[in-house]
């Protein structure tokens, strides 16, 4: 009789999205998974804040062209939805030539047609070089500074043609890709949480790494290479310079936006935006409760914008913008303000491709002596939690031995 293989252990570091997406899968395959988390809740950057207001700390919305989508649903994890009633969608509001506006500029729409969107754009130009030669240079500045909401960079112009093109192209696609979970991304996260702990992985919270070595020994293997011991593999689904401090890698950088984050509670008044874009320069306002009644009390909305700016911009030259917004499209605003809340959001808002360069050339998510990495700066494709998610997939498939093409794609990048 053959003696029955013991599980591989496993351990990833960090229980955000990309964490528990890699110990869900790997403990489907049979890995035994300990996961670590340095905060006392799970979560990361997808936590929502605790209390009267249901802030998101990380992406807002789940879009569904993406494979996380399926993979999400395959296992009941997404739960309900919160739809956004047809009313609220005629609400949206764009800020162009200093004024509100209910349509976008009609060259832009030229620019967003499935004809001009369906031909793919270069690596090697900038966004607003390329759409100025399809549009001209209004269109093109109105849609690279839309594209914001889905990027959060100061100048999304200056960046890859081919990779402002996808992200305007599914923040615009018709019906709408995204998709908002009630009760904010927590709920997604429990579930998750759930699952893992069903599966039988080790969550422990309140447990910083700060060194791999002080994580588990090492040993030598037959061939002279480095093997995890008592741990197996590790993954590494931190932020990327979290990663770059833990595993002593300099080379793990890549850009990122810088954003002001504004959250407002608001007495509710009739005829508010839904949202508000501005094409003038990149910045947007949601007002969540419009999808989620449960996110504030009774009698009030719940407002989340987000305003890159730039190196030698403050948070401070970000929230004025903010608040020319509110000016414009929640009249009255100042007066109803029942909660507020302002923050910085610094290289925490997924990667960016400069001209050039594509996800490939993002820090791999191999990184040599059974160590991966996972992340949204890291060498997967998709968007915002979508390169989160398929960074996960690559990691634990690379770290189990299940190596199909795709994944080795994403290795070499």
């Amino acid at each position: 009789m053959h003696a029955t293989r013991p599980p591989t252990p496993l351990t990833v570091i960090g229980g955000g999205f990309a964490g528990l997406t890699a110990a869900i899968t790997a403990a489907e395959a049979g890995a035994r998974v300990t996961v670590h988390e340095a905060h006392h809740t799970l979560g990361g950057r997808a936590r929502t804040a605790e209390g009267p207001y249901r802030t998101n700390e990380g992406p807002h919305a789940l879009y569904n062209g993406g494979p996380h989508w399926t993979w999400l649903a395959q296992r009941d994890l997404i739960g309900p939805l919160a739809p956004l009633p047809p009313l609220e969608t005629s609400r949206l509001r764009l800020h162009h030539k200093g004024v509100l506006r209910r349509t976008p500029p009609f060259a832009m729409l030229k620019l967003l047609s499935p004809r001009r969107m369906g031909r793919p754009a270069p690596v090697d130009v900038d966004f607003l070089t390329w759409a100025t030669e399809q549009a001209g240079e209004e269109a093109a500045r109105a849609a690279a500074n839309y594209a914001a909401v889905a990027l959060f960079h100061h100048d999304p112009g200056s960046l890859s043609a081919a990779f402002v093109q996808e992200r305007l192209r599914r923040a615009t696609k018709l019906p709408p890709e995204a998709h908002y979970p009630r009760g904010g991304w927590a709920s997604v996260i429990d579930r998750m949480a759930a699952r893992a702990w069903n599966l039988g992985v080790r969550m422990e919270t309140l447990s910083r790494v700060d060194s791999l070595d002080a994580l588990t020994g090492t040993g030598t293997g037959g061939h002279g290479t480095h093997t995890r011991v008592g741990t197996g593999p590790i993954i590494v689904a931190t932020s990327l310079d979290a990663a770059r401090r833990l595993l002593k890698d300099d080379s793990l950088t890549w850009p990122s936006g810088r954003t002001a984050l504004l959250d407002l509670a608001v007495r509710t008044r009739r005829g508010d935006a839904f949202a508000v874009s501005d094409l003038d320069a990149p910045g947007w306002i949601e007002r969540f409760t419009a999808q989620d009644r449960t996110l504030a009390p009774a009698g009030e909305q719940l407002l989340q914008g987000q305003f890159p700016i730039g190196p030698h911009e403050s948070r401070a030259d970000g929230i004025a913008r903010a608040e020319h917004l509110l000016d414009l499209g929640y009249p009255g605003w100042r007066d109803r303000v029942t909660w507020r809340r302002e923050a910085t959001a610094n290289g925490r808002t997924g990667a960016v491709d400069p001209v050039g360069t594509s996800w490939r050339d993002r820090p791999a998510v191999d990184r040599g002596d059974g160590v991966y990495l996972a992340g949204d700066q890291v060498a997967a494709p998709g968007v915002l939690s979508e390169v989160s998610f398929n960074s996960a997939l690559a990691a634990v498939s690379l770290a189990l031995g299940r190596r199909s093409r795709n994944t080795l794609d994403l290795k070499h990048a």
